[in-house]
């Protein structure tokens, strides 16, 4: 069965996923952690329950949630697996960390890129790809229908939606997304958000005041 932990980091409150099973392999999705505290949290959190990493994933590709790319490659030699649309935003990353005040030195090649459908093995645990864009090019959703979740990074939060006034926002694109991809899932479905509380799709189609 698969465990989830999350931690928040950077001054963007990102949540990040740790996924693990009974096997000890581990994944992470949106590894947001920026400084050394930050680092050695995710250290001390695979260290403690002993797990081993072997993936990372990300939902999209804006800054706030890739800062932790690079120490995720050097320290596990684990490398990200992201949508190809999402390409584009890695072309301006460094000056864009600049304008935040991160200091990007490198951005790692990418082990893979996801595609719409597949299914993403770690353990015996599995999440299915979905391509949400909207908010960002290259958006992708992680579900896993028996457990009853999905991670949707900056899709779908509590009570409201991604931004779209960003490069490549589109809100009708989103509300697509939303509707023919998320909204067709059980509505008991936990929704892990990228920034925020925990949620159900049930909850949202019933009471999000930006569905419509």
């Amino acid at each position: 069965m698969i465990q989830i932990h999350k931690i928040t980091f950077n001054v963007f409150m990102v949540n990040t996923y740790f996924l693990y099973d009974e096997t000890g392999e581990c994944i992470v999705i949106d590894a947001a952690c920026y400084d050394a505290g930050e680092q050695q949290e995710v250290k001390d959190f695979l260290h403690e329950y002993k797990l081993k990493l072997v993936r990372n994933l990300n939902t999209h590709c804006h800054i706030d949630h890739i800062l932790g790319n690079q120490f995720i490659a050097n320290t596990y030699k684990i490398f990200p697996e992201y949508h190809k649309n999402g390409i584009p935003f890695f072309m301006t990353l460094k000056e864009m960390g600049s304008s935040f005040g991160f200091n990007i030195d490198r951005v790692p090649d990418p082990a893979r890129y996801l595609e719409d459908g597949e299914t993403i093995r770690w353990g015996n645990g599995e999440l299915k790809v979905l391509f949400t864009p909207g908010h960002a090019e290259g958006s992708v959703c992680f579900c896993n229908e028996n457990q009853g979740f999905v991670i949707t990074g900056d899709v779908l939060f509590k009570d409201t939606i991604g931004r779209t006034d960003l490069p490549s926002g589109d809100f009708n694109q989103l509300m697509n997304s939303i509707k023919s991809r998320l909204f067709t899932l059980p509505a008991e479905t936990v929704v892990y958000p990228g920034h925020g509380p925990e949620t159900t799709i049930g909850y949202e189609m019933g009471n999000n005041p930006f569905i419509r």
